[in-house]
Order: C-alpha cells, then sequence, then structure tokens
C-alpha cells in the first residue's frame, strides 16, 4: 500500500489540489475537473492507436532496416526520413516519446530521434495545411523554412552536448520501457 502511496504520489497531490481549489471556489474546481476529464478522454482516444502501431513497427519492421536508414551512418536520408515521419504524425507531443523509445530500441541515432520530435512537434503537415489556410501561405512557408534548420541545428548541438555515456544510458532506458 505505502508502495502505491509512493508511487502515485504527484497523481494523488493532484487530487488533493483540485479538492483543496474545489472548497475554496467552486467555479475554478468545476473547471479543473472539467478540463483535465477532457485531456483524459484526449489521452484514451490518441494513446491506444499509438501503441498499435508502435507494436506494429516494433513487430514489422526489423532493426536492420531501421540501423539502414535511420542509424549512425544513414546520412541525409535518416534526417529526411526522421522529418517526414515526424511530420506526417498526428496527435499531440506526449504521442511522440513512446515512437522516440521503439526507435532507440530499433538503433536509430540520437540525433535522428531529436529531429523526430522536432518535426513531430513544429512541421506536422496538418498544422501546416491548417496555417495556411487561416494564416496564410507567406507566413506558413516562412515559419516551415525556418523551423526545418532550427530542428536540425538544435539537435545536432544537443547531440554534441550530451555525453556517449548519457546517450547509452538513455537507449537503455527506452530499452526498458518499450519492452
Amino acid at each position: 500500500m505505502i508502495k502505491l502511496i509512493i508511487r502515485y504520489k504527484w497523481f494523488l497531490l493532484a487530487i488533493m489540489a483540485v479538492g483543496a481549489i474545489n472548497i475554496v471556489d467552486k467555479d475554478l474546481g468545476t473547471r479543473a475537473i472539467g478540463t483535465t476529464m477532457m485531456t483524459l478522454k484526449e489521452m484514451i482516444l490518441i494513446i491506444p492507436p499509438i501503441f498499435v502501431l508502435l507494436g506494429l513497427l516494433d513487430t514489422w519492421v526489423p532493426k536492420d532496416t531501421m540501423v539502414k536508414y535511420m542509424g549512425e551512418d544513414s546520412g541525409i536520408k535518416g534526417i529526411l526520413l526522421a522529418f517526414f515521419i515526424g511530420s506526417a504524425a498526428a496527435g499531440p507531443l506526449y504521442g511522440a516519446f513512446p515512437v522516440a523509445a521503439v526507435f532507440m530500441k530499433k538503433g536509430v541515432k540520437f540525433s535522428n530521434i531529436l529531429i523526430f520530435i522536432g518535426a513531430w512537434s513544429t512541421t506536422k503537415i496538418p498544422m501546416f495545411l491548417f496555417e495556411i489556410s487561416s494564416l496564410g501561405a507567406p507566413f506558413a512557408l516562412t515559419r516551415l523554412f525556418v523551423n526545418i534548420p532550427g530542428i536540425i541545428i538544435i539537435a545536432h548541438i544537443l547531440n554534441s552536448l550530451v555525453s556517449k555515456d548519457e546517450v547509452d544510458e538513455i537507449y537503455r532506458m527506452a530499452e526498458r520501457i518499450a519492452d
């Protein structure tokens, strides 16, 4: 029982905080609960399809193939593939991290994983199309053409700042999570 409480301490603390807010300000508490329920519903609808696709990726795509196309010696094709997969993705950013864990398990280069996460967060095709329709093509194209080199530069800076031992530890942790 104590292990459960320790494991879920932040969740329990959040419930107590919302309860306290509800006592102090009923309207604010009701809105907080409503927002929480809406987010929970969104997660329930998005996370299962992501995990199904991850299972298929893990089962159908051999590690050798991932290493060939996105591994250490993948070069520009790994960068382009990381951008394409990240840009074609749907769903919120928290969906990118389980995919990144499977990529790590499959031997994808660390900088390509960072590029994939950057692309998922900023260059999604549906978001780009929305920007064109609501903000205009010049804005959307400018933002896209600024973001693409920015993502690559940030990924390579992060890759150079994180030591090989730290990257290896991240990959080991991802391997435990992905299994």
